[in-house]
Formats: structure tokens, sequence, C-alpha cells
């Protein structure tokens, strides 16, 4: 089946578990580092600027924000971690949340991990890895930003990746740009098959 990914809309923010939407379809949680770009990836994916806020400081999303896609599944935006200015309190309220929203039986499908292709991963990123492995919840790995390399750079940073990434199965990553528009239609399709194969 495939999912028509123009038809999103926003439905509802959530700052405790007890306030997301009924448990009746798949959801597809996007994670990773404060701005490294999930709202945009929301944006492209949909084809539609205005869809999600997408903001120029870190750590602004401070909740699980939900968007219904197609009437079949949610994307879930969890709020992004590793953002070193928030106050300490802040940083722990956050994290209490996902980790509430993981382990709360919600109908995880799949992880949107997104990782910016230009850094290096950071250690919360590779303790999400293992937790999404010990956990085995499936997930693929989106690199963002991936238009600041040329082709040629492009192919040498993904193995620089999969090495510092300790990544065996490539097959679960995508380059992306929400920007430039690149490796979204293999990234909607790699979703549809994956969640109605």
């Amino acid at each position: 089946m495939q999912i028509h990914f123009r038809r999103t809309q926003f439905i509802r923010v959530a700052a405790e578990i007890d306030q997301c939407p009924p448990s009746d379809r798949p959801e597809v949680v996007l994670a990773g580092k404060s701005n490294v770009g999930k709202s945009s990836l929301i944006n492209a994916i949909a084809d539609n600027k205005k869809l999600a806020r997408v903001s120029q400081t870190p750590g602004k999303t401070r909740t699980v924000n939900y968007f219904d896609v197609d009437n079949t599944i949610y994307f879930a935006d969890l709020p992004g971690y590793g953002y070193a200015k928030a106050p300490k309190d802040t940083q722990q309220k956050f994290a209490a949340l996902v980790d509430r929203y993981f382990t709360c039986g919600r109908p995880i499908a799949l992880v949107l991990l997104l990782i910016d292709i230009r850094h290096t991963p950071s250690s919360e990123d590779v303790s999400m890895i293992s937790y999404l492995n010990a956990q085995k919840i499936p997930y693929f790995i989106v690199f963002a930003k991936c238009d600041k390399f040329s082709r040629a750079q492009l192919a040498v940073r993904l193995s620089e990746m999969a090495v510092d990434l300790d990544i065996r199965d490539m097959g679960i990553c995508f380059a992306v740009s929400a920007e430039k528009k690149l490796g979204l239609e293999d990234l909607r399709d790699a979703i549809s098959a994956f969640l109605f194969p």
C-alpha cells in the first residue's frame, strides 16, 4: 500500500502521555538532536512548508507533536536531545517525556533517527541507536543536510558514518536534504513498504 504523504495535517501536541491520540494506527517517530531538522523533514515529506513549525532556535520542541498522515499513520515528532543551553531541569523534563513515550506501549512501528551528516555523530546519537537495538524497535537512519556534499563526497561520508555508528546494514540508511528535496521519494517509498509490505 502506498501512503499519500501529501495528505498530512497537524493534529495535536502532547506534553504528557495521556494527551497522545488514540493508539489506533502505526506511529512513525522522528527523533534526533535539537536543530537536526525534524520539522523540516516532516514539511518536505508532506510537501507543505507550513505544516510543522521550523524554529531557528534549538530546543524549541518541548512536546510530542502529532501529525495525521493519510488517515493511515501518525508522525510523532519528539523533543530533540542534546541541546546543552537548555536549563538542566528542562532537559530532564524532555528526557523523561521521551522515556515515557518509548515505554508506555504506544504503537511505535518505525523510528526515523535524524543525524546531521556534516558532523561526527554525538554520544546521544550512538546511545539512541543502542537503545533502539536493545528494545528491538525498528528504525531508519536519516542522514540530513546531504546537499552540502557532492555525490562523490557523499559516498565517502556515508562510509565514514557507517564505521562511526557501526552500521552493518546500509539498507536502513537514507541521505536526504529537506532544502533541496533530495532523497525524499526513496524515504517515502521505504516507509510505505516497511509499514505495509
